[in-house]
């Protein structure tokens, strides 16, 4: 993949710095059918009462499309698939998120920043093709075999010659298992992880064995649901782990300029990051926030503003923000200071019913522009009483722009009694389109976070 791509944004025909000026002067419906225009005023999907909604917010509301942008997730989430930091299918996703971009006539820019060397695991059983993570003190390489289960033990009697040992984690015992199994001859080592007692209402997700020392075969830690496919009735397969090494991620930059006059060229972020953790498609963490983004580049791109509209998908944010960081650390104060705010959206679209309240998160739990702006459109939108916040909570890529001052919230669907309270599949291989995506939650989070971010973008 090449460092980074760019062409210059397209100037806007004169027709539309036209209609621009025309919907600042106060028409409502600047060109939308009529039939559209009927849309953008009934009732919006789940309100509790009907909408009142602005010049902007009308405009916005006939153009965004929970379909289309489930079109986008179908490619990431099913296409792709895994799309771990640094590795060919992050790269792949990156590409087709620049490309789409592109053709909208944004400026697009991708940053490339280093990431960890990590080893993965791919597992082939029949038809089925899962990923998982696996242990970097394990061996890269492949096996073949019969599986041998072993359920929750730390010491093995049995001799494993020529077989894969199947493990359930014992939490910090991953080393005696992994060491006795290859001690008895086992080709390969798979551990099953298991729920915290944290939140034990959450299926495992897969996981990195921590182990102190080398072991000379495979070791792979498997999510909840790949051990259950297993023991349903999986007696062989095979498997290969990969090293990868000096590994580069890419933020996929996107920008359009200002129509109106800007003379402090203040800009406006709209945000999300379009990696997975391992082992899962990532259909609603955070497929769905980058299809969000990529629909409203869409929506908003010939919509009249006194200020950029930038959309910028990060990479490598389940490693720990590093791409949002990353961003944020190039900017120098002058650069920073003219960013209003940055509307970042980290799992806007789960189906999973504990998750049915939009929470409006800041790392400080104080109102910000963002934040106020969610919490005035979704009023606008009738949805009163189903936003929750702000309330204090970081854990994601609106992190780095606290850090440096700016403006930023965190904008999801989480359960209702507190904002930790996730999908059971979160981050697990069941993160799919068909399983954890709700096309309405998506066209709702359209809704608000389109109105939002415009309505900021209109004023200097």
């Amino acid at each position: 993949m090449p460092e980074s791509s760019r062409r210059p944004a397209r100037r806007l025909p004169r027709r539309d710095l036209l209609a621009g000026a025309a919907a600042f002067a106060g028409f409502a419906t600047v060109g939308l059918l009529p039939g559209a225009a009927a849309a953008a005023t009934r009732q919006r999907p789940g309100a509790l009462r009907a909408p009142a909604l602005g010049t902007g917010d009308k405009a916005v509301v006939a153009r965004v499309d929970a379909r289309r942008a489930l079109r986008h997730l179908r490619v990431l989430s099913d296409d792709i698939g895994w799309r771990v930091a640094g590795t060919r299918r992050e790269h792949q996703a990156a590409r087709y998120i620049a490309d789409e971009l592109r053709d909208l006539d944004y400026d697009v820019e991708l940053q490339p920043f280093p990431v960890p060397d990590k080893k993965l695991a791919e597992l082939r059983a029949g038809d089925e093709h899962w990923q998982s993570a696996a242990a970097a003190n394990g061996a890269a390489g492949r096996a073949r075999g019969p599986i041998t289960d072993l359920g929750a033990v730390t010491e093995v009697t049995a001799d494993l010659t020529g077989r894969i040992a199947l493990f359930t984690r014992v939490p910090n015992k991953e080393p005696d298992q992994a060491g006795a199994a290859a001690a008895k001859g086992a080709l390969a080592v798979l551990i099953v992880n298991v729920r915290s007692e944290t939140y034990p209402e959450r299926k495992a997700a897969s996981f990195s064995p921590s182990l102190p020392e080398a072991v000379p075969v495979p070791v792979l830690g498997l999510a909840e649901h790949h051990g259950a496919l297993i023991r349903a009735g999986i007696r062989r397969l095979s498997l290969e782990v990969t090293a990868h090494t000096g590994l580069t991620s890419y933020n996929v930059l996107a920008e359009r300029r200002a129509t109106l006059p800007n003379p402090g060229g203040r800009a406006v972020i709209v945000s999300a990051h379009y990696d997975s953790v391992p082992g899962s498609p990532g259909g609603n963490d955070d497929g769905s926030g980058t299809v969000l983004c990529m629909e409203l580049a869409r929506a908003l791109r010939r919509l009249p503003t006194q200020q950029d509209l930038r959309f910028c998908l990060w990479g490598a944010e389940e490693l720990g923000l590093v791409g949002a960081r990353h961003y944020v650390k190039q900017l120098d104060d002058a650069a920073a200071a003219r960013i209003t705010g940055c509307f970042q959206n980290d799992m806007v679209a789960t189906s999973h019913p504990p998750a049915g309240t939009y929470w409006l998160l800041s790392v400080d739990g104080k109102p910000n522009t963002t934040t106020d702006a969610i919490a005035a459109a979704a009023e606008r939108l009738g949805y009163t009483g189903q936003t929750k916040g702000p309330t204090a909570r970081g854990s994601s890529d609106h992190e780095a722009f606290f850090e440096r001052g700016i403006a930023a919230g965190n904008f999801s669907w989480r359960g209702g009694e507190a904002p930790s309270q996730l999908e059971p599949v979160y981050h697990t291989p069941e993160d799919t389109v068909s399983g954890n995506v709700s096309l309405q939650r998506l066209q709702v989070s359209l809704e608000l976070i389109g109105c939002a971010a415009y309505d900021v973008a209109r004023r200097r």
